[in-house]
């Protein structure tokens, strides 16, 4: 592998974001001994410098067939960097701490295009799988369809709605079917009709809110949307009791 220096300098002491960076121990290839050299991690190259105000790195290391594994050895929370074949280097490092080893041995075996190709893989395949997932349910939604009806069983199936409907004078009639061909009563809503009945009960009329309650429309949101339908229903239904109760007394006539 052919690298250039001026442009692998740059690279390493540019402003580009570090994967990560920090001080290890490296040991030496000829002699045993370990040295402190400031680690910077960009993307599968790893530099390190004999100082962390050095302007060019000492060295590179390019994360590519390699393998990242504990070691055993006389210093503490060391690791290794091994390369495959048999003439390969292995780069023994040591951290200042177990966190700092931890985080340098993940940082490291993450490193290489092979683990990132790998990680493309698996999204690429449940990608795909919940592509499948989705058509195969948008395929069974979509094979049902409903069975057409014809025009004329279409129109059988509705019921025979009245072309009028019965009103006497405007006011709602309560012992009235829909459909009775029934006249209106020219008197009007007072009085009685031809049976001498009393006239239905009026409907009962519609709440409008008072200039009061206009002011106060804040306070009273807040309180009505508090109510349930059954304190709706309950409030409602003893007005139009008191108007049935009222209507029933009429129809009775007065008492002897």
């Amino acid at each position: 592998m052919k690298l250039n220096e001026r442009s692998l300098a740059f690279y390493a002491t540019c402003d580009s974001p570090a994967d990560n960076a920090g001080f290890l121990y490296k040991r030496g290839e000829r002699h045993t001994a370990y040295h402190r050299r400031w680690f910077v991690l960009k993307g599968n190259m790893l530099f390190y410098f004999e100082e962390r105000e050095s302007r060019e790195p000492v060295g590179v290391i390019v994360l590519e067939g390699c393998n990242v594994e504990l070691c055993d050895s006389a210093e503490e929370f060391t690791f290794a960097i091994r390369f495959g074949g048999a003439k390969s280097r292995t780069y023994v490092l040591a951290a200042e701490s177990q966190a700092a080893m931890e985080s340098w041995v993940k940082s490291l075996s993450r490193a290489s295009f092979d683990y990132m190709r790998l990680v493309v893989r698996e999204l690429e395949k449940q990608l795909e799988e919940m592509r499948c997932g989705l058509a195969g349910t948008c395929g069974l939604a979509g094979s049902w369809k409903p069975k057409p009806v014809r025009p004329e069983q279409s129109l059988e199936r509705l019921p025979a709605l009245p072309a009028v409907l019965p009103k006497e004078n405007g006011c709602a009639v309560w012992n009235n079917a829909l459909g009775a061909d029934r006249p209106p009563d020219a008197s009007g809503c007072t009085g009685h009709d031809g049976e001498g009945n009393p006239p239905p009960p009026p409907l009962p009329p519609r709440r409008r809110a008072s200039s009061s309650e206009v002011g106060s429309s804040a306070g009273a949101a807040a309180v009505e949307t508090l109510s349930t339908f059954c304190q709706l229903h309950e409030r409602y239904g003893r007005e139009v009791a008191q108007l049935r109760q009222d209507w029933l007394e009429k129809r009775r006539g007065p008492r002897p």
